[in-house]
């Protein structure tokens, strides 16, 4: 695959998420120059740019002579949706994406290309029907949060920044994120399907995920939503089964749907319960290569020496 030019200047949001973190190595790794936005002066290093969305702290010249963004920000949203936190997964995404917006429009030399973070959560629950970037949005609370996050960073396309729409699926790394918490009762031989089982999990390998943003940086002609998935959705039980398999481990013990709605409340019912069947369809389309196309293959590189 191609590799971003040399000497590129990139500014980065959510750099220390699991996702940001470990792009920003690869992109210094890379030889690129990076700048993290960070809202954290605990958080911050030298070359660091603050930024502050609730309170509009961010102009265009502190992005000046950026090559290129990749924004990633947002609260998270695996933990169970108190009304307060609802509203800090809204509008840590559309307040933190429309500032960014004003300060690319703002800014004389704009960047070439700005990669914008989204979700699969955009299409909603839809059951087994396949979905790519040309299907509509659904329904429900992640599906309108997709949307308006979406809309927030129309304005870069408007002013005729090339503006990538990242609809990421489900991300793995042994490292963190629903892998990482499914890990240790794997481990334990305590796991199994979440609920019917039935409900499509579109996933993609961490790996994967930062070199399809890679790809997205230097392909021309990608701009819109890009779908942030592997070619292989699995159902939970055949995630479930898979799991084990690669842990040699029996994943046999369901976990009822009503325990999870215990635990998490609505957050569970929206996610854990629900599911997309999602295709890569632009990135195939652009001619990315995935190196890690299978869950079994994924999971093993991850999990196995």
């Amino acid at each position: 695959m191609t590799a971003a030019p040399s000497s590129t200047t990139i500014a980065v949001t959510g750099a220390t998420g699991l996702i940001g973190s470990a792009l920003v190595a690869r992109l210094r790794a890379g030889g690129h120059v990076v700048r993290r936005l960070v809202r954290s002066a605990r958080e911050a290093q030298a070359g660091d740019v603050p930024w502050n969305p609730e309170a509009g702290m961010l102009g265009p010249a502190a992005l000046a002579g950026c090559d290129a963004i990749i924004h990633l920000a947002g609260a998270p949203v695996a933990q169970r949706w108190t009304a307060s936190h609802k509203r800090d997964i809204r509008e840590s995404r559309v307040q933190g994406t429309s500032l960014l917006a004003k300060a690319v429009v703002g800014m004389a030399v704009k960047p070439r290309v700005v990669l914008s973070g989204s979700a699969i959560g955009y299409y909603g629950d839809r059951g087994d029907e396949l979905l790519d970037e040309r299907s509509a949005a659904g329904t429900g609370f992640l599906a309108d949060v997709g949307a308006a996050w979406e809309a927030a960073a129309e304005p870069i396309a408007q002013a005729g920044v090339r503006l990538v729409l990242l609809r990421t699926g489900i991300v793995l790394s042994p490292d963190g994120g629903a892998l990482g918490k499914m890990l240790p009762p794997f481990r334990l031989g305590l796991g199994g399907p979440m609920g019917s089982g039935r409900q499509w999990m579109s996933w993609i390998s961490l790996e994967d995920h930062l070199r399809a943003m890679e790809h997205a940086l230097v392909t021309e002609g990608m701009r819109g939503a890009v779908n942030l998935v592997s070619p292989n959705p699995m159902t939970n039980a055949s995630f479930a089964t898979t799991l084990g398999r690669v842990l040699r481990r029996p994943a046999l013990l369901p976990l009822p749907a009503v325990a999870l709605e215990l635990m998490f409340g609505e957050m569970a019912e929206a996610t854990i319960l629900s599911g997309q069947r999602v295709a890569p369809h632009v990135l195939a389309s652009s001619g990315f290569q995935f190196a890690e196309p299978t869950l079994e293959g994924a999971l093993r590189s991850m999990l196995q020496d």
